[in-house]
């Protein structure tokens, strides 16, 4: 055991943690004011529901011996029993139980990603037994195709370092299905729906920032060259997609946008996500801008093909997610990963196909099973609140609270009309609270 790996290690996985509430604060931002709290509840309980399947069988069905030609781990580690205190992870100096936390993170951010497509309009209850059915039936086995040493992904030789399959495409394709099944937001496309709160958006996104240091570097479970290359390739690549999506932005638009600016850097650490170990430090400033600006382009594919993904999570983790897995077959440099066999090395045509075949079956499957999964939800429980609560305000039916308290402003700020109901702005609010609400 090198207990300086381990404390790497472990630091990693609370920066990960961290970025679940990061990112309930960045899609919370986003919404309404009338859907603020359920947006962030949304996100935290993945943090509760996938940590107690995560151990129950979660860490087992992904990292266990395979147990079905590479799709899936057996059950011999089920409640994390005769896990010792000084047993090692395969072919690593940290203990089991330290990559068995990194890994539960990913978990929980994965099927939190998806959240936002569905904004404002799907039932809490609802949504939290498709947490659980969604990372059994895909999130678990999808993680050992691709990082378990006997998945079918890895033996192929397809680089992720740290979840541009696993987690940014799974997320986005099923963010896409679950749209279909769910379907649009009461006054999509009618309906102003503007962010109510952009400092939230830009905490979120600099907590997303820092936490993704461990998202990334923390991949290669130790601390080394490639975890610095990992580190260093994680800022520059965000830097860039900045640009990238502001530069699209003013030639679009005529203006620089704080919303733009977040939303670039999340698309830039989505599109390193799987290719920080490959690429140099000019390969991810090229790998920056393309996504940035790629990405600031796909959001409003929406409007044109006329599916509601509520906060982009499709024009972002989907379309910057298969960017960065396709850049290590073309950009990818020097030592990526070991397997069986020793050292391999990316770019080329080989590894390029090895790269789009994964991305082409993660897609595949995901997209199905979370269509089916949305669909028998939707069939036997209910998946959408109904028309008139939607309306009112989520927060109010779904939670019995509201994000803001406006009458203790005084007067009649905030005061419920009497036509509308107690979730939605009164008649007294100025026109730019009650266009945001």
């Amino acid at each position: 055991m090198d207990t300086g790996n381990t404390a790497f290690v472990l630091l990693s996985a609370a920066l990960v943690m961290l970025m679940t509430p990061g990112l309930a604060f960045f899609y919370g931002g986003m919404v309404r004011v009338k859907s603020v709290l359920n947006m962030l509840m949304m996100s935290f309980i993945c943090l509760a529901v996938v940590t107690v399947l995560w151990v129950l069988y979660g860490f087992s069905m992904a990292f266990s011996t395979d147990a079905f030609g590479g799709l899936v781990g057996n059950l011999d580690l089920y409640g994390m029993r005769d896990i010792g205190l000084s047993e090692l992870w395969d072919g690593y100096s940290i203990p089991i139980t330290a990559f068995a936390i990194f890994q539960l993170m990913f978990a929980i951010i994965t099927p939190a990603l998806i959240s936002g497509a569905v904004a404002d309009r799907v039932k809490f209850v609802s949504w939290a037994v498709f947490v659980a059915l969604w990372v059994t039936i895909v999130y678990f086995p999808v993680a050992h195709w691709v990082w378990a040493a006997d998945g079918w992904l890895f033996k192929k030789g397809v680089i992720d370092f740290a979840g541009g399959t696993a987690v940014h495409i799974n997320a986005g394709i099923a963010a896409l299905a679950l749209v279909f099944v769910v379907g649009k937001r009461v006054g999509f496309k009618r309906d102003p729906m503007r962010p109510h709160n952009l400092p939230f958006v830009m905490l979120g996104c600099g907590l997303l920032w820092f936490g993704w240091f461990g998202f990334n570097a923390g991949s290669w479970l130790g601390a080394d060259g490639v975890t610095a290359r990992a580190a260093i390739n994680t800022q520059i690549c965000t830097a860039a997609a900045v640009l990238g999506w502001l530069a699209l932005e003013k030639i679009r638009d005529g203006h620089f946008t704080t919303l733009g600016a977040a939303s670039g850097a999340v698309a830039g650490l989505v599109a390193i996500t799987p290719a920080c170990g490959a690429l140099s430090p000019m390969g991810s400033i090229a790998l920056g801008i393309v996504a940035g600006a790629v990405c600031a382009w796909a959001v409003g594919l929406k409007y044109k093909l006329g599916y509601d993904d509520s906060l982009d999570v499709v024009g972002v983790h989907l379309v910057g997610g298969i960017i960065g897995s396709i850049a290590p077959g073309l950009l990818a440099t020097g030592k990526i990963q070991s397997d069986a066999e020793g050292l391999f090395y990316g770019g080329g045509t080989e590894q390029l196909v090895k790269q789009v075949t994964a991305v082409a079956a993660v897609m595949a499957y995901s997209f199905v099973a979370t269509f089916v999964i949305g669909t028998l939800i939707q069939k036997t429980i209910g998946f959408r609140i109904s028309e008139d609560d939607e309306v009112n305000g989520i927060d109010q039916v779904e939670h019995a609270e509201t994000g803001y308290d406006f009458a203790s402003l005084g007067g009649s700020v905030g005061r419920p009309s009497a036509t509308v109901g107690a979730g939605a702005p009164s008649a007294t609010e100025t026109t730019e609270t009650k266009v945001d609400a």
